[in-house]
């Protein structure tokens, strides 16, 4: 497998990021760990979780997640084959949310907990805490660093200003900087990304890990009408997409598909692995065939045509 680097972070991953999002949500134990293992027998090695996850779904508190992949990693040994990424900062409860220096230090001692390792590759400003100063934030971080629990940090949905203040802070205290960014970017979302953060990405040498990379799966092409919602627990999210534009999208990749021999999520995700500042998109998988059909993604490479066509599809 052809690693990517990401940015100058030093890290090395694979070129598809595998989503925690769902682990203890829509996929239990056993499933997680299967899907976690084919991910890695493939030869992939980026697991991407957070705090939150998933603190929305019916009698969970946030955490499981990083249980399971915990678990995962007692029961099936080799940490240093997997990067780790998991976050901080996202609104959990009242007594859980914030980047302070003092909850950043207390987060990371119970995400090290559930995650039973002593360190995390890629630690991440999961949001923006507009209450605290880049400075407070970023000095929690440097102590983490250099206490070697966290090997390396990232950010993800701060906008460009507040993403520049904090790297020109980096430089000139002396801390460690954001390597990598983490935004919401797909075929159906692309004006929060394109345009001034990217080209801060691509100036900074930030490496780009994209989430909803399938627009909460819309872009499979599983969804098409509010009927196919029906008992589905992403219909929330899924909604937004029904409309002309979105629908316009999904019929240009059933044609690029189908002369690519390939599936919608495939094509979605080769897009992405097209644009130039992505190093990995993120995706999610609740069984082991879809992974598979996932992974897929990998190995397709689009042609200009291609590329061109879902370029004015999903045009603004």
């Amino acid at each position: 497998m052809k690693k990517r680097k990401l940015g100058n972070s030093g890290l090395e991953i694979a070129p598809l990021a595998l989503g925690g999002n769902v682990f203890g949500w829509t996929a239990d134990e056993p499933t997680s760990f299967a899907v976690l293992d084919a991910f890695v027998a493939a030869g992939f090695n980026f697991i991407d979780t957070a705090d939150l996850y998933s603190a929305w779904a019916p009698g969970n508190t946030g955490g499981e997640s990083e249980t399971i992949i915990g678990n995962w990693l007692a029961r099936r040994g080799g940490r240093d084959k997997v990067l780790i990424a998991t976050k901080v900062g996202w609104n959990i409860a009242a007594d859980r949310k914030g980047l302070a220096k003092a909850y950043i230090h207390k987060a990371v001692e119970g995400s090290l907990l559930r995650l039973r390792t002593d360190y995390i590759d890629l630690y991440q400003t999961h949001i923006d805490d507009p209450s605290i100063p880049v400075e407070e934030t970023l000095e929690a971080y440097a102590r983490l660093v250099e206490l070697g629990k966290v090997r390396v940090i990232g950010a993800s949905n701060l906008g460009a200003p507040r993403l520049k203040e904090s790297l020109e802070a980096s430089d000139r205290l002396g801390y460690p900087r954001y390597r990598s960014f983490q935004p919401l970017y797909n075929l159906c979302d692309r004006a929060q990304f394109e345009g001034e953060v990217e080209a801060l990405c691509v100036k900074e040498e930030l490496g780009v890990i994209t989430y909803f990379s399938l627009a909460s799966g819309f872009l499979t092409g599983k969804y098409r009408s509010e009927k196919d919602l029906a008992g589905r627990a992403r219909a929330d999210e899924v909604k937004k997409y029904l409309n002309a534009r979105c629908l316009r999208i999904l019929k240009t990749l059933d044609e690029v598909s189908a002369r690519c021999h390939a599936t919608p999520a495939q094509v979605a995700l080769a897009w992405l692995l097209s644009r130039p500042s992505v190093t990995a998109p993120i995706a999610s998988a609740t069984s082991v065939a879809q992974l598979t059909n996932l992974i897929r993604a990998t190995e397709l490479k689009l042609d200009r045509d291609a590329i061109d066509a879902l370029d004015c599809a999903s045009a603004s």
